[in-house]
């Protein structure tokens, strides 16, 4: 019997001993590398410049973009926008003032609208391609006090394609700048 146990003891110490090294192993090859901090960099839309934040380029004049602006593409571009506003002659307001002949229509001129503060503010000024299109792009960057919750149209070129749009809702378009 003293045989059988020595050998029995053997086997469960020669099985720990390769269990064991397989473990020492294992961990050296598949030793997992931290980072110097932790979590991950979220990708963003603008590259970083290579010494530092990345300055924002700026979008072709209106003038510019007004010359290849399709109002076709204009006229899809607003579908969103449909949910606020009005876009018929004696369109009804909604949650914003109807946008039938609103090009060149003094700001906050709607009858029967309740405007923000920053819009009657504005009363005197027009709404002409370079107003529209600071509006469009961000509203409450361009016009801080404002109550539109619309966050913009981030790209130039579809924000000239609702502009030419915009122009066509009228019984006499006027002429978009050149």
């Amino acid at each position: 019997m003293d045989i059988e146990t020595n050998k029995i003891a053997g086997a469960v110490l020669s099985t720990l001993l390769v269990v064991m090294g397989l473990s020492m192993i294992s961990g050296i090859v598949f030793t997992p590398h931290k980072p110097a901090v932790p979590g991950f960099d979220l990708p963003s839309e603008e590259p970083a410049a290579a010494g530092g934040a990345a300055a924002p380029a700026a979008d072709e004049p209106i003038t510019v973009r007004l010359a290849k602006a399709d109002p076709a593409k204009g006229e899809k571009a607003v579908g969103a926008c449909k949910a606020c506003h009005s876009f018929d002659k004696g369109g009804p307001n909604k949650v914003g003032p109807h946008l039938y002949d609103v090009y060149a229509r003094p700001k906050g001129s709607v009858e029967g609208f309740g405007y923000s503060a920053a819009m009657k503010g504005r009363a005197g000024e027009k709404w002409e391609a370079e107003q529209l299109d600071g509006f469009l792009k961000n509203p409450k960057a361009y016009m801080p006090g404002t109550i539109m919750a619309f966050a913009g149209l981030s790209k130039p070129d579809t924000r000239a394609d609702v502009i030419a749009y915009l122009d066509t809702l009228s019984d006499s378009p006027k002429a978009l700048p050149k």
